[in-house]
């Protein structure tokens, strides 16, 4: 079995004296399972090659963000173009979109490289310890794939409780052409496949890494936890989210971790786009000037204005766009991450437009206290407020306007209400509001010059692959494509 990895992950130490090998080295874009883990230096690039799989432009590095905020009432497309979201934009696509097609490929991509890993691994000689680990980080890496690829091509779990049509499960890693014949598992199984993941990561996974750069670069306990409070709130599992969210999140102020890696919520909102691996971050892509996201893929690349940036999405400035809500105070500290420029307000959290390196959050500890905020008050019972929700709530908003009275809601829907607003403003632009519409089974809102989009509409999830559907005569298409 051959593995294709990325030649600059592969750092091989080489012999100061002459030999045989030396002369006749093995090709260092495909080495044999057999090598690939035969020591701890060669299976930790493995693992690390996971990561750069997800950092790919379709998927973390920025795309997919893109694809399900746009698809929400924040953004108005300023640009018409075909191959930076437009038709994600106008619930437009067909099975055949660059969007549809590059997504899908890249998500099993990633996919079967985690399983790659995770049987090399097995079979590997390395020690105990680190194999656990490192098979850890690869299920970490697994789960947040299968997660990415459902919010988009699958019904939400909340509808029907996990019995509609999921994606393709695969577990076990493909090295040659052969059957690709397979029928979509349902959501629920997909789910509890990611769950699973998370589970055995979490175990297995450091409480910490000596590098602090790797606390956020890399899988840790509390990565996995904090993943778990987002699949789980997507899954409308309250308790669960409460679960894994009482891990993280202390039941008052200050709000910090008190095991492993001390994530906490950060006194400036604005340092958590200028300061990549503070306490703030749990996970994130890492980009450099010499590791960019890609022409067209990294966030600042969409929300920017130009000559610098692609002046792909500029905001809503009407409702229901969140930019028009009185709520949304002049005082807020996040209205200092946007810019005026050529009559139209943009998102500046990401201010190095033009492929530069600003890195992707991918989990931050202000949208964990949103989870556990959000679960606790949907689990209180009947109409009362739950204080603990509240109080994190409160937290959140007055981080970014110190001036501003604490929320009174009257009810648990109040609260409730109040909470996904909140989510609307603290995590705009980072990839979330598709997945609350879809999960909440709300109608996506009217904008611009694009209708809403029902719950029933065939538009509400992405058609699967064409490309798919060519070789995998088994896999049912979503209806109506």
């Amino acid at each position: 079995m051959k593995l294709k990895i990325a030649s600059f992950l592969l750092i091989v130490t080489a012999a100061v004296s002459c030999n045989k090998s030396k002369l006749d080295p093995i090709p260092q874009t495909a080495l044999s399972d057999a090598v690939a883990f035969s020591d701890s230096s060669r299976s930790v690039q493995q693992v690390n090659g996971l990561y750069s799989a997800i950092k790919n432009g379709n998927m973390l590095a920025g795309r997919y963000q893109v694809y399900q905020d746009v698809r929400g009432e924040e953004f108005i497309n300023r640009t018409n173009n075909a191959v930076t979201a437009w038709l994600t934009w106008q619930f437009n696509l067909t099975a055949s979109a660059n969007e549809v097609q590059n997504l899908w490929a890249a998500g099993y991509a990633a996919i079967n490289r985690c399983n790659v890993v995770i049987d090399g691994l097995t079979k590997s000689t390395i020690s105990d310890g680190l194999k656990k680990n490192l098979i850890a980080e690869a299920k970490f890496v697994r789960a947040n794939s299968y997660f990415i690829l459902m919010q988009l091509y699958a019904r939400p779990y909340t509808d029907g409780n996990g019995s509609k049509l999921g994606i393709i499960l695969k577990l076990q890693p493909e090295t040659s052409s052969g059957d690709q014949n397979q029928t979509r598992a349902t959501a629920g199984e997909i789910y509890t496949q990611i769950i699973k993941d998370l589970n055995e990561a979490e175990t297995d996974l450091p409480s910490t890494y000596a590098n602090a750069t790797l606390n956020t670069t890399r899988a840790h306990k509390n990565t996995a936890a904090s993943m778990k409070t987002r699949v789980y709130l997507n899954m409308g599992q309250w308790a669960n989210v409460i679960t894994e969210g009482n891990k993280l999140v202390p039941n008052a102020a200050p709000w910090n971790a008190s095991t492993g890696v001390a994530n906490g919520l950060l006194a400036n909102v604005a340092t958590v786009y200028t300061n990549y691996t503070s306490a703030e971050a749990i996970f994130s892509m890492p980009f450099t000037a010499l590791d960019v996201p890609g022409t067209q893929n990294g966030l600042g690349w969409y929300y920017n204005p130009g000559p610098n940036g692609g002046g792909e999405f500029a905001l809503n400035i009407v409702a229901p766009g969140i930019y028009a809500d009185a709520g949304w105070r002049t005082s807020d500290a996040r209205r200092g991450l946007l810019v005026e420029s050529g009559g139209q307000t943009w998102l500046r959290k990401f201010p190095n437009p033009n492929n530069a390196a600003d890195w992707s959050p991918v989990i931050r500890y202000a949208e964990v206290m949103l989870n556990l905020s959000e679960a606790l008050a949907r689990n209180e019972a009947g109409t009362a407020v739950n204080a603990r929700a509240l109080a994190i709530l409160n937290a959140i908003r007055k981080r970014s306007d110190a001036t501003i009275a604490d929320f009174t809601p009257a009810t648990k829907d109040e609260l409730v209400n109040l909470i996904l607003n909140e989510r609307r403003i603290e995590l705009l632009g980072e990839g979330f509001r598709s997945s609350d519409i879809a999960r909440t089974n709300a109608t996506f809102p009217a904008k611009g010059s694009v209708g809403s989009v029902a719950p029933s509409a065939n538009q509400y999830i992405w058609p699967i692959s064409i490309a798919e559907l060519l070789v995998n005569k088994s896999c049912q298409q979503n209806t109506g494509y």
